[in-house]
């Protein structure tokens, strides 16, 4: 097949539909799902019962044909889905957002019908996650419902939404002591050290999970035998602990990395929150730790987005 003409936005032509849809393709790097996290959520009616409800948002919906394109959809205010009540045996069913163009599937008009509509797919597999082969449309939940069931309630919806193109935000920060800081040996607590590695981090609003990692380069171990615990923490969340292990008695120095995924709380999206390292000395050993101008503290953070 030849080059599909005019280009998009070329003075005086005359474009076709598929044009549009396929530079939503381009423009949506070919991914399809819902905009941001909190888009066309599904949750029981207000009243649970024989129905489930869509949230407001949008989304990217994939042509299931080559060629085909992508088309947007909003939705506005909470719309209403019905839901067949079960009989004798458990039903999973799957609530989906369709197009069915009438260019390459079914026989709706567009100038009557709607082309883009909440469906449900039921009878589907306890373990089904994606739509049909071949139909234009994005997954936003399975319900999983018991037998003799008429009312849907929130443990029966398993949210099945992905982004499209989730947001991300990456940056590095340094530190570098300019004093000495030194932590003792024996009292088998956490505390919030080396203070020289924190730093205020602004969580943007949109962040789900943020991944964390910090190198302390040329950290100073004097005294004897060290044995401690290093993890960061992220306003009220803290990561997973590292071990510091070391079985000499002379003056060294070593490399500490702590890493870790942390889940953003609601509270903390859109706030500005202090990441801080923590450091618990065992009582097992004699060793201190100690930073000083030779040390050097380095964090990379990265926010993603999810939905929520």
């Amino acid at each position: 097949m030849a080059l599909i003409q005019p280009p998009m936005l070329v003075h005086g032509g005359t474009h076709p539909a598929r044009a549009m849809r396929m530079m939503i393709r381009d423009l949506a790097r070919g991914s399809a799902g819902v905009t941001e996290g909190n888009d066309l959520r599904v949750s029981p009616l207000s009243t649970p019962g024989a129905g489930v409800r869509v949230g407001d948002g949008s989304a990217v919906i994939r042509g299931a044909t080559w060629g085909q394109g992508s088309y947007t959809q909003y939705n506005v205010g909470d719309a209403t889905v019905p839901i067949a009540p079960t009989g004798a045996k458990p039903r999973s069913d799957l609530i989906c957002l369709r197009v069915e163009d009438p260019e390459y599937e079914g026989n709706r008009n567009p100038a009557t019908e709607d082309i883009g509509y909440f469906h449900v797919v039921s009878g589907v597999s306890s373990t089904m996650t994606a739509t049909p082969a071949g139909m234009t449309a994005i997954p936003l939940a399975r319900l999983d419902i018991p037998a003799n069931t008429a009312t849907i309630t929130s443990a029966m919806i398993r949210d099945l939404r992905r982004i499209a193109n989730p947001r991300r935000e990456s940056t590095l920060l340094n530190s570098f002591p300019t004093a000495s800081s030194t932590l003792k040996y024996n009292d088998n607590k956490w505390h919030k050290w080396p203070s020289a590695g924190a730093w205020n981090i602004t969580i943007p609003s949109w962040a789900t999970t943020a991944k964390i990692v910090v190198t302390v380069a040329g950290l100073r171990m004097i005294g004897g035998n060290v044995y401690a615990r290093m993890r960061q923490s992220l306003g009220s969340d803290v990561g997973q602990e590292t071990p510091i292990d070391d079985d000499q008695a002379h003056i060294r120095r070593s490399t500490v990395v702590l890493g870790d995924t942390v889940s953003i709380s609601a509270s903390a999206r859109g706030t500005t929150q202090r990441l801080s390292l923590e450091t618990y000395m065992h009582r097992s050993e004699s060793g201190d730790l100690t930073v000083d101008d030779g040390t050097s503290f380095f964090c990379q953070i990265e926010f993603t987005e999810g939905v929520i």
